[in-house]
C-alpha cells in the first residue's frame, strides 16, 4: 500500500508531467496526434484565452489536493481506531464563515481576468479587413464585401484530392486575410444552425439562419489554419471544416486582384508564393 506522502507525491508529478506535455504536443493551426493542450496561439485573443485556462488550471489543482487533503485527513484522523469516541459537535461559526467567504473570494479572483477577456472578445478594434462567412449543409460561403462581393466556396477535399494536407480539415478554396490586420466576421446560415470556430485565433460564434453574429481576430503569425464547424448540423456535420490562410500583405492584395478575375489564379499564385505548395501548415 502506497503510503499518504507518497501518493500526493506521485499525483503532483503525473499532474505535472500532464501539464509539460500540453504544449508541447499541441501544434500550429491544426490539432496534433495525442494533443493534450490547446492549439498554438496566433491571436492575441488567444494568447489571453491561454493565459486565463492556466490561472484557472492552478486554481483548479490547489484546490482538488487541499480537498483531498481534507478527505485523507478526515478518513485517519477521524476513523474508529482513531477516533472511538466521536464529537458531537455540529456548528463552528468561524468554519461556516470561512468556507462562505472563501468561495466568494475565489471567484472574485477568477472574475476579473474572466471580464477582461469577455470585453476584449466583444469589444474589436476598427476594422482592416470584413469577411461574411455563411454555413450551409455542408459547407461554407467566404464573401469579402468589399472587394465587389467576392464570395468562395469551400467544399472539404476527398482523399484523393489531398495531396499533402490534412484530413478532414482541407478544403478547396481558402479564405485569405492579411498578417497583423483586424478582420472582422459577419458569420450567418442559410438553412440550420452551424458553427464557425477557427481555434488558434481563439474564435468561436454560432451561425444562425435569419441572424448575423459577429466576431474578429487579428492573426499575429502568417500560416495555414484550421477549423471546423461546432455544432451538430446534421448527417455531414464532421465534414465542413474551413481554412484561413494568413499572408504577408502585399501578397493578400495581388491575391484579392487575382480572385476577382479567377479563383483558380488566386489559388496558383498563392502556392508560387509559399514555395509550390497550398498544403503548407502554420510553422512560425
Amino acid at each position: 500500500m502506497f503510503g499518504t506522502g507518497r501518493l500526493t507525491t506521485l499525483m503532483l508529478t503525473a499532474a505535472a508531467a500532464c501539464l509539460a506535455a500540453g504544449p508541447a504536443l499541441a501544434g500550429d493551426g491544426q490539432p496534433s496526434p495525442w494533443q493534450l493542450g490547446f492549439q498554438n496561439a496566433a491571436s492575441p485573443i488567444f494568447e489571453q484565452i491561454h493565459s486565463f485556462h492556466n490561472f484557472i488550471l492552478v486554481i483548479i489543482t490547489v484546490i482538488t489536493l487541499f480537498v483531498l487533503a481534507l478527505l485523507v485527513y478526515c478518513v485517519v484522523r477521524f476513523s474508529e481506531k482513531n477516533n472511538p469516541t466521536p464529537s458531537r459537535t455540529t456548528h463552528h461559526t468561524m468554519l461556516e464563515v470561512v468556507w462562505t467567504i472563501a468561495p466568494v473570494l475565489i471567484l472574485v479572483v477568477i472574475a476579473i481576468p474572466s471580464f477582461r477577456l469577455l470585453y476584449a472578445q466583444y469589444s474589436p478594434p476598427p476594422a482592416d479587413v470584413t469577411i461574411k462567412v455563411v454555413g450551409r449543409q455542408w459547407n461554407w460561403d467566404i464573401v469579402y464585401p468589399d472587394a465587389n462581393e467576392l464570395t468562395l466556396t469551400a467544399v472539404m477535399l476527398q482523399e484523393s484530392e489531398l495531396n499533402g494536407k490534412p484530413r478532414l480539415l482541407a478544403v478547396d478554396n481558402e479564405a485569405v486575410v492579411p498578417v497583423g490586420k483586424v478582420v472582422h466576421v459577419d458569420v450567418t446560415a442559410e438553412d440550420v444552425l452551424h458553427s464557425f470556430a477557427m481555434p488558434a485565433f481563439g474564435v468561436k460564434v454560432d451561425a444562425v439562419p435569419g441572424r448575423l453574429n459577429s466576431t474578429w481576430f487579428r492573426a499575429d503569425k502568417e500560416g495555414v489554419y484550421h477549423g471546423q464547424c461546432s455544432e451538430l448540423c446534421g448527417q455531414d456535420h464532421a465534414f465542413m471544416p474551413i481554412v484561413i490562410r494568413v499572408v504577408n500583405d502585399d501578397l493578400y492584395k495581388r491575391w484579392l486582384e487575382a480572385a476577382k478575375n479567377s479563383t483558380e489564379e488566386a489559388k496558383k499564385l498563392l502556392e508560387a508564393s509559399v514555395g509550390g505548395s497550398a498544403a503548407t501548415v502554420a510553422q512560425r
